[in-house]
Order: C-alpha cells, then structure tokens, then sequence
C-alpha cells in the first residue's frame, strides 16, 4: 500500500489560477448558491426577467454564467480551454441548449455537437465530445421507443432520424479518434437511449473506447445493468465504455413514479447510491483492461477511492482507460489535484447563447441548493484560500 495521500483540501493548488478579484467574484456567487433563500429568489427572478424582455442578459452573463459557462460559441470558450490547458486538466464542450422540439431545432443541434467534435479532433485539451439524446430528439418518441410501444408510420420515421442522427454524431467521433460521452436522461426515456449507446458502442469501440454510454447509479437497477453490458460487449468484441455519474433527477424520478402508481427506480437512501457508485467503481477498476469508464463525481471520497487504488496497484495515474471528469466551476479541489498529480481530469464547459442556456444555468442552481453540504464544502475551501491569500 501507499502511503502517499492526495490533499483533496489543498485550496492553494485548487484556485491557484484565480486571481484575488475572481476568488472574491466566485465566493460571493457560491454564497449565493449556498442560500436555498437566495438562489430561489435569484432562481425565480432570473426566469421572470428574461419572459419580461427586461435587460438583464449582461448580469447573468458576469455573474453566474461566468463562472459556469464557457461562452456563447465555440471560439469564445477558446480562452477557458487554453486556461484549464495549462494546468492539464481538459475541456468537454457541452452545447447546454435545452427545450427544442422542432426537426430543424434537431438537425442544428446535430450539427453544433458535430462541429465540437471537429473543434476538439487533435487537441489534447479536448479529450471527450458530449450529446444529450433528447437536444436531437422528441421527448415522445424516446419514451414511446422505450417502453416498446409499437410505433406508427409517423413516429416510425422520427425513430429512424433520431437514429440516423445519433450515427452521424458517433460516426464523425469515431473519424475524429474522438471519445464521445452519450448523456444519462430521465429513467422512462433512458431505455432506448441505452439501446442506441450499445449499437454505437458496438459499431465503433471494436479497437478502442470512443462512444460511452452514461449509468446514473441512483437507480437501483444501475450496478447489475453495469455488469450485464461489460459481458455483452466482451462476448461481441468490442470494449464497452462507461461514465459514472450518481444521478441528477432524482426528486421528478420520484414524483412521477407516485404519480403513475410504479415502484421508485431510485434508490431509498444517499447511502445506497453511494454504495451503488463505489461497488460500480470496484467493478471498472478490476477489469480496467478491457473496458474504460470516467468517474464523474464531486464526491472526495468515491474520487480518492479510484485515484489512491490505482497508485496501490502502481497503475500509471494516465492510464487511457481511467478518467476523472467534474463540472466546469466546480470541485476544482478535485480537479486541479488530480491534474498536478498527473491523472486524466476533465471538466464539462457548458456554452451557448446566454438566454438559451439559462434552462441550464436554474437546473444547476436548483441542483446545488439540494446538495448543501457540498456548497457549503465549496465555500470552506474558497473561504480557505482567500485566508491563505490575507483576503
């Protein structure tokens, strides 16, 4: 065993690339963040603003959007990318435009992830491509695909455009030599999701991990369904890829399952997901050889169980199938020691046109107010540092 331990609360090596006046910037915001009262307010203001027309696009661009998005395009993230480059930590360019319906509104989604995918080809400070399904894809006819309903003429063909969509997208990553993460959604929509990440899977990881597929490991069926892809894809051939995350929808999971009268898919407990998370983590690090998994958590201590277990087993820190991954503005303790320590860390930089992504921005704000401990974990080390720095 080692005896070497990363220093998770190291706020100097976190916020070593702020300036006093950003540090300043990003402690009032997550001040803000850390008030239920207050985030809810600004939550609520932010939303009625913008229905009114009411000028307020260039405060939420400084404040909020700042410290959470990239930029509006893809050249204007440049300068974070370059940023978080010099401290080796890489950059996934998330488009974070949410609420489209339209086939034109699908296409051009399409289109945009294809062109992050060109951005990224040969950089190594873009080293994953990201798609949500539903940003090229009709909300009905996922869950329709899901719960195998047999399918009209109409939705027939919207099925085979989402298909071909999906193509397109796995196909340019797979020309590009490009990872491509396929993002979890909703529990009634994620079977058909699954479906299309194991065909993409099967088309184009037959060498390497280039497509990977998303488990939110709140769900109770999750650890098994883990188990259950690593074989398939091990008796067909190719190496199946994966990004754990813990869940991110857990309150409307809930709801709509009281609602519609079905058993709850998440599981009843923090501690439960928790425990789901690290044993799915065992899993991936016993059989790192042949398949590849991301840890996407801000959770110290699923992070360090990953990181301190490969140091043990002298498995090198940038092995090509072990990744780190956290949310741009976010556990920078985490990401900046496991890049000074020389593992494979990315953060997701959301970016896009400011009032489109506001849906975005209130998802993340609300996330954050029902995840206190964890604000309050970002304040301490802000707090930590602007002390160290005699702030």
């Amino acid at each position: 065993m080692t005896e070497f331990r990363l220093d998770f609360r190291d706020s100097e090596t976190a916020f070593a690339d702020k300036s006093n006046s950003e540090l300043k910037e990003k402690y009032r915001i997550f001040k803000i963040l850390n008030s239920p009262f207050l985030n809810s307010l600004g939550t609520y203001a932010t939303k009625l603003g913008l229905s009114m027309g009411l000028p307020i696009k260039g405060l939420i661009r400084s404040t909020i959007y700042k410290q959470f998005c990239g930029g509006e395009s893809i050249p204007e993230c440049d300068p974070v990318i370059e940023k978080l480059g010099q401290s080796n930590i890489g950059t996934i360019l998330d488009y974070a435009i949410e609420g489209k319906s339209t086939e034109d509104d699908f296409e051009a989604t399409k289109n945009e992830i294809i062109r992050t995918i060109e951005r990224a080809k040969g950089d190594p400070n873009i080293p994953f491509s990201v798609f949500k399904v539903t940003g090229i894809a009709p909300i009905g006819t996922l869950e329709k695909m899901s719960a195998k309903k047999k399918l009209d003429a109409k939705a027939g063909a919207k099925c085979e455009r989402i298909y071909t969509r999906v193509s397109e997208i796995c196909e340019a990553a797979h020309n590009a030599g490009q990872r491509i993460f396929i993002d979890a959604e909703d529990s009634w929509i994620q079977d058909a999701i699954d479906r299309l990440a194991t065909e993409m899977m099967e088309r184009f990881n037959r060498t390497k991990p280039i497509v990977f597929n998303t488990l939110q490991m709140y769900r109770t069926d999750r650890l098994q369904h883990l188990k259950e892809a690593r074989r398939t894809a091990q008796n067909a051939g190719y190496v199946y890829a994966v990004k754990l995350v813990r869940g991110a929808y857990m309150e409307k999971e809930r709801e709509r399952a009281e609602e519609m009268g079905y058993p709850s898919p998440i599981h009843a407990t923090k501690k439960e997901t928790d425990a789901d998370y690290n044993a799915a983590l065992e899993y991936c690090m016993k059989h790192h050889e042949d398949m590849a998994f991301v840890t996407a958590t801000h959770n110290v201590k699923s992070t360090r169980r990953v990181a301190e277990a490969m140091l043990d087993a002298n498995i090198q820190p940038d092995h090509p199938h072990i990744f780190f991954s956290q949310l741009y503005g976010m556990g920078d303790n985490i990401s900046y020691v496991l890049a000074k320590n020389g593992f494979n860390v990315s953060k997701y930089v959301p970016y896009g046109p400011v009032n489109e992504t506001v849906p975005y921005l209130v998802r993340r704000a609300e996330e954050n107010s029902s995840a206190a401990g964890h604000m309050s974990r970002e304040l301490e080390l802000l707090s930590d540092e602007m002390k160290r720095r005699g702030l």
